[in-house]
């Protein structure tokens, strides 16, 4: 690629660029003397696993792979045990290096279902500030000003609101500033809400006497509600370990607006052919069939070819064709007739016999492919089993014995 066609695919999907003329020097640079840049980003593994939210910007550390540079895959157990303050309203309580450790793992082994292992810079933020004495400590605050710290939007947002903000808070943009000191990075990534820790990380190089790292944020992405953003505690996540069919009816229950966006973060598609496909659109194609090809294009990317075939096949069988799957659980238990809404909750179908009911009369329950329609209904459990279903995506053969 040319230097004008690198910086068009680096930008793809990004917010800010910061700045792009310092880039464009860069990769000249980088192309004349050979010498790859050093991009990184960090992650604090804050939480057990990732979803596809986060691989927005670890897909963005990839184009630079792909490009021939040096990636550097950040992983926080000093600065998780702080709490990152970003989009926060309250204090956080700190995680032990042990809950770090342990997360810590599972994010080494989902990050390289992207990035090639083999070229990855593998770095963890201890390796220098675990070494830190109180001194040092002092020395990096003597970088920066109350002032420019309290000048962070979530920082004035509790004060105004009266809310506590505790000290280790203050000092996080520091210490995740710092790593880019000790990597010499050139180039770093986040999420737009990590804009603030990434400017003082390219504040903190000059502080220092390094040429300052350029930033680049990417958006975050909605979840599956198309409102909020992705996240496991509202529910509206894909997670990048979920099964395949999983995966697929998830990005099927999106709607035709968001779809665009999840092109755009989340495949390796150029505007241009994503362009094309809005063409497609407008000249009659059924968006459902693009939905489709997205589904495919992100089981593959965490899964395989083969995988994202065998979701599709399923999904026809089960929602279009109208068929049940062909693996189903089985649950065993006393054979005898038990009202409706107590055995979906005693196979955990639904939570508790009130859910079942509002379950029942939504008309979301099935018994032996038809819909029930009343809760206290008696039904007969013996050796040959019964289908259940709640949902479009709830299989259960219940089996008396």
């Amino acid at each position: 690629m040319t230097i004008d066609e690198q910086l068009e695919f680096l930008k793809k999907g990004t917010v800010d660029v910061i700045r792009e003329e310092d880039l464009r020097k860069k990769l000249e640079r980088s192309a004349k003397t050979g010498k790859p840049l050093r991009v990184k980003l960090g992650l604090d593994p804050t939480a057990p696993d990732i979803h596809v939210g986060h691989t927005v910007v670890i897909r963005k550390l990839k184009a630079f792979q792909d490009l021939g540079h040096t990636v550097i895959f950040l992983i926080g157990d000093f600065t998780g045990m702080i709490g990152d303050p970003s989009g926060k309203n309250v204090t956080r309580p700190p995680l032990s290096r042990e809950e770090i450790n342990v997360n810590a793992e599972t994010y080494k082994r989902q990050m390289f279902k992207l990035l090639d292992p083999e070229k990855t810079e593998l770095r963890f933020n201890g390796e220098w500030l675990d070494k830190f004495t109180a001194a040092d400590f002092v020395k990096l605050c003597a970088k920066t000003t109350v002032k420019q710290i309290l000048e962070r939007d979530d920082f004035t947002k509790r004060m105004n609101e009266e809310k506590p903000i505790s000290l280790h808070e203050l000092l996080y943009p520091l210490v995740q500033g710092y790593d880019s000191v000790a990597l010499e990075a050139d180039v770093e990534l986040g999420g737009t809400d990590q804009k603030f820790n990434l400017l003082m990380g390219r504040n903190l190089q000059r502080e220092f006497g390094q040429e300052p790292q350029v930033i680049i944020t990417t958006p975050l992405l909605e979840g599956l509600d198309g409102v909020n953003k992705m996240s496991k505690s509202l529910n509206n996540y894909i997670g990048i370990d979920e099964a395949p069919g999983e995966m697929f009816g998830k990005v099927m229950s999106i709607s035709d607006e968001l779809m665009w966006k999840y092109y755009e973060l989340l495949t390796d598609l150029s505007p241009a052919e994503i362009a094309d496909l809005k063409a497609a659109i407008a000249n009659g194609e059924n968006p459902r069939n693009l939905k489709v090809s997205l589904a495919k294009l992100i089981i593959r990317d965490f899964h395989s070819q083969a995988d994202a075939d065998a979701a599709e096949d399923e999904f026809v069988k089960r929602f279009v064709q109208k068929e049940v799957p062909d693996v189903i659980d089985e649950r065993r238990i006393v054979a005898g007739t038990y009202p409706l809404s107590q055995l979906l909750a005693d196979t955990g179908l639904a939570g508790s016999k009130g859910e079942a009911r509002r379950l029942i009369e939504q008309g979301g329950v099935k018994v032996n492919s038809e819909k029930a329609t009343a809760a206290n209904a008696d039904i007969v459990v013996n050796g040959e089993g019964i289908l259940l279903q709640v949902g479009k995506r709830k299989f259960l053969k219940v089996i008396g014995e």
